[in-house]
């Protein structure tokens, strides 16, 4: 088996490049035998959470972004998002992401304090809460993280600046310094800390791809969620038709970079995302099977989830929670995986990094 010191940027260049169907199902193979070896047959669940689509940003590939009139407008709240929480425990879930457009005022922040205190109140030392809510100034972060949670995604896009720019308006509320600072501040709160990339997106390369690899290892980044760029209407990214990679190759790239990152940091936890599921229907079992170990159904009352769109065609709309993690269920069953439900779930990476620390 490949270890993270074995393989080099222009290693990782050609694996990402792979286009022969038997070369790729053996680097599926081999990154999926990995992890069952370290890691075992198994999935974790996070509940997912889309609280709010209320955002400040204006990122010029989502749907939800400030600017986008056509959204409406909502924040849940703390009574439904318990009955969430309560409803994952039933289900024997261990843990929730709570997610949301970017927010950073005294309120918000806040908020979240309160409802993290609540959810600990409501729940037990094992149960995690992740924090999905974008860029916060450093003493937010450890604000949050001393409140009980535990775990903070925050994903660079890319970490290509020139890239990054393509992707952001020029204005003081979006900036790649920023963001790259954000993440250290995460790190430093304590947090779990979560990353991810958008594979696809116009003008990336694969050296883009490799660098971003290579940027979550060197960063020792503990969770990651990655998945292909997907296009939203009413977006300005959606014109630039001419430089797009299809769909289908937006989703081989993607499990080739989950299979590549599983080689690269074999012990991280990996989520096998949505998007896949919205280009092929049974997507996240590819993803697994390329060697991701988590999933996060989706468990946002159905009245709130189309008003959560980051992109278009975005599956399970109109199914309840339970509906939700029963299709899950099933479909992990078909590949022979396990779903882990007494076990939190923390990332082994980060574990054995507590441990050398």
């Amino acid at each position: 088996m490949k270890t993270e010191t074995e393989l080099t940027k222009q290693k990782i260049i050609r694996l990402l490049s792979l286009t022969d169907k038997e070369e790729q199902q053996s680097l599926f193979k081999r990154a999926y035998a990995l992890k069952v070896d370290l890691l075992g047959r198994k999935v974790n669940l996070r509940g997912l959470i889309e609280f709010s689509n209320q955002c400040r940003k204006n990122c010029l590939y989502c749907g939800i972004r400030n600017e986008n009139s056509n959204v409406r407008r909502y924040a849940m709240t703390d009574e439904e998002i318990l009955g969430v929480v309560a409803f994952a425990r039933s289900k024997e879930l261990t843990g929730v992401v709570l997610q949301s457009g970017e927010r950073t005022d005294e309120e918000f922040v806040k908020r979240i304090s309160v409802l993290i205190s609540k959810i600990k109140k409501a729940t037990d030392d094992s149960f995690r809460i992740t924090l999905s809510v974008g860029e916060q100034t450093a003493e937010t972060y450890q604000r949050w993280f001393n409140a009980g949670a535990q775990r903070y995604l925050l994903r660079i896009e890319t970490s290509d600046e020139k890239l990054y720019r393509s992707i952001h308006p020029n204005d003081g509320l979006h900036s790649f310094e920023t963001r790259m600072k954000c993440l250290e501040s995460i790190q430093q709160a304590g947090f779990q800390t979560g990353t991810g990339v958008m594979i696809g997106l116009p003008g990336q390369t694969m050296e883009n791809l490799a660098d971003d690899l290579l940027f979550i290892q060197r960063k020792g980044i503990d969770m990651v969620g990655m998945g292909p760029y997907l296009e939203h209407a009413q977006t300005p990214l959606n014109n630039w038709k001419e430089s797009r990679m299809p769909l289908l190759e937006r989703f081989e790239l993607s499990l080739r970079m989950i299979a590549v990152l599983r080689m690269l940091m074999p012990t991280i936890n990996i989520a096998s995302t949505t998007a896949l599921q919205s280009i092929i229907p049974t997507g996240r079992e590819f993803g697994l099977r390329a060697g991701a170990n988590v999933l996060m159904p989706n468990l946002t009352p159905v009245k709130y989830r189309k008003s959560y769109l980051l992109y278009e065609n975005k599956p399970s709309l109109e199914l309840e929670a339970d509906e939700t993690l029963e299709n899950l269920l099933q479909s992990i069953h078909k590949i022979e995986e396990q779903v882990v439900y007494h076990d939190n779930g923390d990332s082994r990476y980060f574990l054995n990094r507590q441990i050398n620390h």
